[in-house]
């Protein structure tokens, strides 16, 4: 294979991910879902004295918000990430508390209570959460009555396109749909008021970011490895040089609801 295929793959073993900034200095990009999260977001944020956001990451998503209540917090669960955030929210006045992730929402029993949030009863009126898992009943917990909370998550096969591109078989996962998140929800005790399923579309520039984004995203294909599927990779590559697209979409769904009392 040519000199360019070897050099992307190295760059790709040795490029680092610092917070979680996906873009592979745009070399990544991605398009828009059917719906904007973001926007939803704001607007309920500035009905809302306060805001937790779950599962921060590296705080870039919470920095680029447009409007944050005057007091707003911001949670993560993976420690290299903490610092990151803190970093680049605390100018922002936005406290990053460490806590413990909870337990893929796919996998949790009936009442599961693990991973108790470190804030009292009734504390937010607004909750938000992007992509990362949650205990519905500890979020109905810090939510004052009336309180609203808005998630966006990716659904269980998400991952078809990326496993059919490294020719791997599908493996089979619990289900993880808008149908099932809806359900814990109401279990909790969230009135859910609105939702949608869809897609975005992740596209790589070049072999090496594709590469590098399943390195550092390992729940994507934990099969994958740059050495052992270099062969799936060279062939892509190749069809790549001759005109091809390297993309693959992503199933998502966001649901939004309100505690009831």
């Amino acid at each position: 294979m040519d000199r360019g295929f070897d050099e992307l793959l190295q760059e790709a073993q040795a490029r680092p991910l610092i917070g979680w900034d996906l873009s592979c200095d745009g070399r990544i990009t991605t398009t828009a879902t059917p719906w904007n999260f973001e926007q939803t977001v704001e607007a309920h944020a500035r009905r809302s004295p306060d805001m937790l956001d779950m599962g921060t990451g590296g705080g870039e998503w919470l920095s680029r918000l447009a409007f944050r209540p005057p007091r707003t917090v911001a949670t993560e669960g993976w420690a290299p990430n903490v610092a990151v955030a803190r970093e680049r929210l605390a100018p922002l006045g936005v406290e990053v508390v460490e806590v413990e992730g909870a337990d893929d929402n796919a996998l949790q029993p009936d009442g599961a209570e693990q991973a108790r949030l470190p804030f009292g009863d009734a504390s937010f009126h607004l909750v938000v959460n992007r992509h990362e898992s949650f205990v519905a009943a500890e979020v109905h917990r810090i939510l004052a009555t009336g309180g609203r909370f808005v998630t966006q998550q990716v659904a269980s096969d998400f991952n078809a396109d990326c496993y059919a591109l490294l020719g791997l078989p599908v493996p089979e996962l619990p289900r993880w749909k808008l149908d099932t998140a809806v359900a814990q929800l109401e279990r909790a005790g969230f009135g859910v008021d609105d939702s949608a399923e869809g897609a975005e579309l992740i596209a790589f520039a070049d072999i090496g970011a594709f590469a590098w984004y399943l390195k550092h995203v390992p729940y994507v294909c934990p099969e994958f490895d740059i050495d052992g599927c270099r062969g799936a990779l060279e062939r892509l590559h190749r069809r790549m040089q001759g005109g091809e697209a390297l993309a693959m979409r992503q199933k998502l769904f966001w649901a939004s609801g309100v505690r009831q009392a």
